[in-house]
C-alpha cells in the first residue's frame, strides 16, 4: 500500500516535469476506482463517460499550472475532483435535494453511503479541517455568526440578541461570510467534498 502511494507521488513529479506517459499510467492504475465510484452515483455510462473526462481534464489543468500539492494522496484527489463534477452535474439538471435552512445541515447528509471506509473517513476528516481552516479566515464578527448560525443552530432572532446588533446586521454578517468563504476556497483552490 505505501509502495503505490510512493509510485503515484512519483508518477506526478514525472508528470510535471514533462514525462506524459506518466500521467497514462496513473488513469490506467486508478481508472476502475474512479469509474465505478462516478458511476455509482448517476447510473448512466454516457455520463460516467463525460464526467470522467472531464476528472482528468482537470487533474491535466491542475497539474500543469503547478497547483497540485496533495503529497502521496493523488487518488483522494481525484476522488474529490470527480465527486465535484457528479455535484456539479446535478445541478446542472436541477437533480441535487433542496435544503431549507431548518434544522441542522452536514454537507454529508446529501450522500447516500452511510457506511464510511477508511479512505471516506480520511476525506471526510480532510474536509471538516479545510471548512474549519476557511472559517479561522474570518473576520471575527462573521466567524461568531456563522459558527452560532451553522454550530449552535441559533435563529438569526438568537444571534441579534446574544451580539447587540440588529437581525438586519446578523444577517449581513453571515452573508459576508458566507462571500468570504468562497473566496478563501477558490484562492486556495479548497476543493470541499468527500
Amino acid at each position: 500500500m505505501k509502495r503505490e502511494l510512493i509510485q503515484d507521488a512519483e508518477l506526478v513529479s514525472n508528470y510535471i516535469r514533462g514525462d506524459e506517459s506518466a500521467l497514462s499510467v496513473l488513469i490506467e492504475r486508478h481508472k476502475q476506482k474512479i469509474y465505478s465510484f462516478i458511476y455509482s452515483k448517476v447510473y448512466d455510462r454516457d455520463i460516467t463517460e463525460d464526467i470522467f473526462q472531464d476528472t482528468f481534464i482537470k487533474v491535466i489543468r491542475t497539474l500543469k499550472r503547478g497547483k497540485y500539492n496533495e503529497e502521496g494522496k493523488f487518488l483522494p484527489w481525484v476522488m474529490r475532483i470527480a465527486h465535484n463534477l457528479v455535484i456539479d452535474h446535478f445541478r446542472k439538471n436541477s437533480r441535487m435535494p433542496k435544503f431549507d435552512n431548518a434544522g441542522e445541515f452536514s454537507i454529508f447528509s446529501v450522500l447516500s453511503d452511510s457506511s464510511l471506509n477508511a479512505e471516506k473517513s480520511m476525506i471526510k476528516d480532510q474536509v471538516e479541517s479545510d471548512v474549519r481552516r476557511v472559517i479561522e479566515e474570518l473576520p471575527e464578527d462573521q466567524k461568531q455568526v456563522l459558527l452560532m448560525r451553522m454550530y449552535q443552530d441559533m435563529s438569526f432572532k438568537e444571534i441579534s440578541e446574544r451580539t447587540g446588533v440588529s437581525i438586519n446586521t446578523a444577517l449581513g454578517r453571515m452573508r459576508y461570510a458566507l462571500i468570504n468563504m468562497r473566496k478563501v476556497i477558490e484562492q486556495n483552490n479548497i476543493i470541499l467534498t468527500n
